[in-house]
This record gives C-alpha cells, structure tokens and sequence, in this order.
C-alpha cells in the first residue's frame, strides 16, 4: 500500500502556544485511519492543518507525493481533498438537495452530479426524505448526514471527519458511523478525528494516540483496542 497522506514532523501553533509539537504519521490508499485523544489533544488543530484553514509553523505535507503544505482549502478540494467540519457547518437556509450540490460547486458534469446525488440518496435515505426540508431545520444527526452526503460529492479521494459523533444520540451516532462504514467499503480513504475512542477503533483499521499535541501511541486498532494505557485513559478502563 502506498501513502495517501504523509504527514512529516508537523507543527502548529496559535501565537506562542504550540498545538502540535512535530507530529509524523500516513495514511495509506484506501485505508480508514483514526486520531484519537481527549479534548484539548490537538485532533482537531491537526485537522485543520491538513485542510488549509491554518498554516503550520512546521513541517511538510504530502499528498499522493506532492508537497500541500499550507494550500487552501479550496485548492485541496481540487486535488480530491474533502474535510467534514467539526460542527456539521451546513447551509441553514439552504434545502437539503441545495446543500448537497454545494458538495460540487467546482464541478460541471450536471449529469453525473445528479447520478451521485441519487446515489447518496440511496446511502443515507434520511435525507432523501427530506430533500426539500430547510437544513437549519434538521436534527444534530440529519445535519452530520447532510455534512458527509456534501462532502462525497466533491468526489473526495480523501475524506477527513472531524468528530463526526459530537453532541450526538447513541442510536443516531450508530447510524452515523454504518455511512461511514458504507463510505469506506466503496473505497473513499478516510481519516478520522474522533473522541469516541472505542467506536473510532472498532471501524479504523489503524489509529494514533494524540496527547498534549504529540502522538504516543500508533499500532492497528486492535492493538490499541487491547493496550491497556488505552483502556485505562480512553476507553473507561
């Protein structure tokens, strides 16, 4: 398997503060790989490095080989980058099917967009039963659905969620991560930011261990899942 996303000795830093201390870890071609660590870790910060909405103060990016350190956003979509924001971020005034074709607003093929509208459709069949509903309108748990459905359809090569189970019901992060599942099944590679630790491992097939903005742990999920530092600091002993 060859590296998707390899990210090098990455920095971030918010003033003087340093979020992240020089983080290196991949992620392979179609593989799901988690970050896992509690509130405050620099998961996120990381996230947003990797997405363009921060510049990091050090190290290197790469992505499928090239060098994406510091791109914007909107170029990475481009090069088949999509990022599912913390917080769901959709249109509020916007009707479900207006939201997901903003999923695909540097696209032209009509035609296919509207394939793959139906498709997701068919994969989260929540939002087809809502497709005229204003998004603002919609449960914490419709909005994530919405958020991924969006993001699929800028034809990610890769996928980065950003705690996709946050705020959220048992049942409905349940069905949450079934679209994840489903998505990495048809071969999206994803990378995954998750507070959930236990359901973040049962779905990933590797993760690391982000603490104080530096990873102390990387191994397959079934490792981590049976190391008791793990057990003990995340997964309620």
């Amino acid at each position: 398997m060859s590296a998707l996303l390899d990210v090098k000795g990455l920095e971030v830093a918010y003033g003087g503060i340093r979020a992240i201390k020089g983080i290196d870890f991949h992620v392979n071609e179609g593989e799901l790989v988690t970050l896992i660590g509690a509130n405050g870790a620099g998961k996120s910060s990381t996230l947003r490095a990797l997405s363009g909405l921060v510049k990091p103060a050090g190290g290197r990016v790469l992505y499928r080989g090239q060098d994406i350190t510091g791109t914007p956003s909107h170029t990475l979509v481009g090069l088949g980058i999509a990022l599912c924001p913390e917080g769901r971020g959709v249109f509020a005034r916007l009707t479900v099917h207006e939201n997901l074709l903003m999923g695909a607003f540097s696209r032209n093929d009509d035609e296919q967009i509207a394939r793959e509208v139906d498709e997701i459709y068919t994969m989260i069949p929540r939002l087809k039963e809502r497709t005229r509903q204003l998004a603002g309108t919609l449960s914490g748990g419709e909005q994530q659905m919405l958020a991924i459905g969006r993001a699929m359809l800028a034809r990610p090569r890769l996928l980065m969620l950003d705690e996709p189970s946050m705020g959220l019901a048992p049942l409905m992060v349940e069905k949450i991560f079934e679209i994840i599942d489903l998505i990495a099944k048809r071969g999206t590679t994803i990378l995954l930011i998750e507070q959930n630790a236990q359901l973040a491992l049962e779905n990933a097939h590797r993760g690391y261990v982000l603490e104080s903005g530096e990873i102390i742990l990387a191994a397959d999920s079934k490792s981590l899942l049976a190391d008791p530092r793990v057990k003990e600091a995340y997964l309620g002993g």
